[in-house]
């Protein structure tokens, strides 16, 4: 069933975040997360989606922006490093929240509900339009930079934020599909760094006793078909529907997570 959930989430979202920018860390978590703790399934989610930036920037990487990839990149890079070791901060706090829904026990936990609560964040802006449309100039595009970076190696949640600041960036279709997949290799570089001596570290035989590594090599080879497939619709495909759907899918799983159902 672990199997299952990993490499159908995987295919499918791959292929639509690659040419929205944004999705696969989002919609992958949850999957990871029902059966792994979130500390960790953040971490497995981060390996997957630097995985698949990889074969997605052999793809298109070379449209990219270099000059905009570091303007905005290198403070994503510092604020990812920031937010990597909060989350590992975080994931230590003991509390625990239970209680009773329709005659069935939960328990949740301080990182959950925080995730939880970044994920409606995040949903919010691609559903209303206030949020979706909102106008920046280039001299905040190294903001853009910290906020996606923090939240990326925070939560994963890294997308949305960047598509909302580089797609103002005055870039070319692929250009800026290019753009953002080299910016977003850049804090998953860094994140996956702080998650290896941090919690991984200290319990780096969850890798092999736990079966996640076998999942991670099917949820990558997943990823790396659904990113194929997306590369060839990536004419077909409206940028708008994309939006409304990994925000519909990102309040449903909010929900499980903040509820402790998942």
């Amino acid at each position: 069933m672990d199997y299952l959930v990993i490499i159908v989430v995987a295919l499918f979202v791959a292929g639509l975040t690659f040419f929205s920018g944004f999705g696969l860390g989002t919609l992958l978590l949850p999957g990871f997360a029902i059966f792994f703790p979130v500390e960790v399934a953040v971490a497995a989610t981060a390996i997957v989606h630097f995985v698949n930036n990889i074969y997605k920037f052999i793809l298109i990487g070379k449209e990219g922006n270099l000059k905009i990839i570091l303007y905005f990149g290198i403070p994503a890079v510092i604020a990812a490093a920031g937010g990597a070791y909060l989350l590992d901060f975080v994931s230590k706090f003991g509390g625990t929240l239970n209680y009773s829904l329709f005659g069935y026990e939960f328990t949740n936990t301080p990182v959950k509900l925080m995730i939880a609560m970044l994920m409606i964040i995040f949903a919010l802006f691609e559903l209303l339009p206030n949020l979706r449309n909102f106008n920046v100039t280039k001299k905040w595009i190294p903001l853009g930079g910290i906020l996606s970076g923090f939240f990326g190696g925070l939560s994963g949640h890294q997308g949305a934020l960047r598509t909302a600041f580089l797609i103002r960036a005055g870039l070319e279709k692929k250009e800026f599909i290019g753009t953002i997949v080299g910016c977003s290799l850049l804090v998953d570089i860094t994140r996956i760094t702080v998650y290896g001596i941090t919690f991984f570290k200290t319990d780096f035989n969850i890798l092999d006793q736990s079966g996640l590594t076998g999942l991670l090599i099917a949820g990558s080879i997943a990823a790396f078909i659904g990113t194929t497939i997306g590369r060839y619709l990536l004419e077909k495909v409206t940028f708008k529907s994309i939006q409304y759907t990994v925000a519909t899918m990102l309040f449903l799983l909010a929900i499980g997570l903040g509820l402790g159902i998942i």
